[in-house]
């Protein structure tokens, strides 16, 4: 008996082991996906997008989804289809024309269907939602958003996730606005078009894919990071005065992401292509998949650990306490330190500068970009700590972007 009790113990402690092995296994390929994930990105092709937008033709018109675009996109022909622009974890992102203007059609999955229904409302109202009061759907949205943004928002600030007035269609307006509210990004451009230039506003829907205006993303491919053809024509002075401008509107975008929200607004995936750059050299975020408001961001960075590398959330970094193996909840970096980093390193650390530029100002501003991307001991995730780098960079490039003028003229 007690040698089978001991050969039971071994069997469940096998058992253990080789569950705990598979957990870590399956830990490490959720953390490598999420760092490349391209591994699982689908093939863009034309073909496939053409059947995504007619299955959701197909459903607005047998009557499953409703939204303002539909009838341009479904029946008028007035939101044409151009090219896919990628598949990224089900994410699917094509480029339209939207009566002569360029868009984006996004959605975070593929089919109508595959997004979560509102069954419990369908329960309580029968036929119909009639029976269903606003005040239940509110509570209900701002559950969603809670449990997306990390906010808990006032039945006034949610207008534009929610259809206001019951109607003709209601139904599938219904859906509709659920199916977008489960697309944090979509929640993100809504919330924040009315108050902040510097990301995309949403310009309209149909069923779950939503509308932003097309603009040309980054690349690092590019030698500016950026397309400035138009802006810097033939010209390196002109180019260094594009950069100069877009290099402040940065600036601009970090000081309103960090002051301007009821909570700091902090950016887990700063890279050119997440970037794009309107005519008047303004900064905006077209990508904002891994943007976290700070109670959300808290949330995510609170975590267990046995060292530093564990408290890393993509570009978002804390720290382990060794004591209690545990990340702490503050971020310790900046917005504004990962794009000295990945981008203002690149312009004016790593390439030549315009001769018009004095080689004193140049060397200034070259040592106060290594001095913000280096700054990891500095407690950037509280503003008034350290504030300075900001403020030195921003007056480095005014007096750039001057000597660059006082040289045309």
């Amino acid at each position: 008996m007690a040698r089978a009790a001991r050969c039971g113990r071994c069997g469940r402690g096998a058992l253990l082991a080789v569950a705990a092995w598979t957990a870590g296994w399956v830990l490490v390929a959720a953390l490598l996906l999420r760092a490349h994930p391209g591994v699982l990105s689908e093939r863009c092709t034309d073909e496939k997008s053409r059947r995504i937008l007619a299955a959701l033709c197909r459903d607005y018109l047998g009557g499953w989804l409703m939204g303002d675009l539909c009838e341009d996109l479904c029946v008028a022909g007035e939101l044409l289809y151009q090219r896919c622009l990628y598949y990224e974890r089900g994410k699917k992102v094509l480029q339209a024309q939207w009566r002569g203007r360029p868009v984006v059609l996004k959605s975070k999955r593929e089919a109508f269907s595959s997004f979560p229904a509102l069954g419990l409302l369908e329960a309580e109202a029968g036929q119909g939602t009639q029976g269903v009061r606003d005040a239940e759907l509110l509570l209900m949205v701002a559950a969603e958003v809670k449990n997306a943004l990390g906010l808990e928002l006032s039945n006034s600030s949610m207008g534009p996730l929610w259809p206001g007035h019951r109607g003709p269609g209601w139904r599938q307006q219904l859906a509709s606005a659920w199916s977008l509210l489960q697309q944090e990004e979509y929640v993100y451009f809504s919330l924040l078009q009315d108050l902040s230039r510097h990301v995309l506003p949403v310009l309209g829907s149909c069923g779950h894919f939503y509308v932003v205006e097309y603009l040309a993303a980054g690349s690092p491919h590019h030698s500016a990071l950026f397309p400035l053809d138009e802006a810097a024509p033939q010209s390196g002075r002109a180019q260094d005065k594009a950069i100069s401008r877009i290099a402040l509107s940065f600036l601009d975008m970090v000081s309103h992401f960090e002051n301007d929200f009821s909570h700091r607004l902090h950016l887990c995936d700063i890279k050119p292509e997440n970037f794009a750059i309107r005519s008047d050299f303004t900064v905006v975020a077209i990508d904002v998949d891994m943007a976290f408001f700070e109670p959300k961001m808290r949330e995510i960075l609170e975590q267990n650990c046995t060292g530093d590398e564990d408290c890393n959330f993509f570009d978002c970094f804390s720290k382990c306490d060794l004591r209690i193996n545990r990340c702490g909840a503050q971020r310790v970096n900046s917005n504004l330190q990962v794009i000295c980093d990945k981008i203002f390193h690149r312009w004016f650390c790593s390439s030549p500068r315009s001769p018009a530029v004095s080689w004193p100002l140049r060397l200034q501003l070259q040592q106060a970009v290594r001095e913000c991307a280096g700054s990891a001991g500095l407690a950037w995730s509280s503003w008034g700590v350290a504030p300075q780098v900001f403020w030195k960079l921003r007056r480095l490039l005014q007096a750039t972007l001057k000597e660059l003028q006082d040289a045309e003229e």
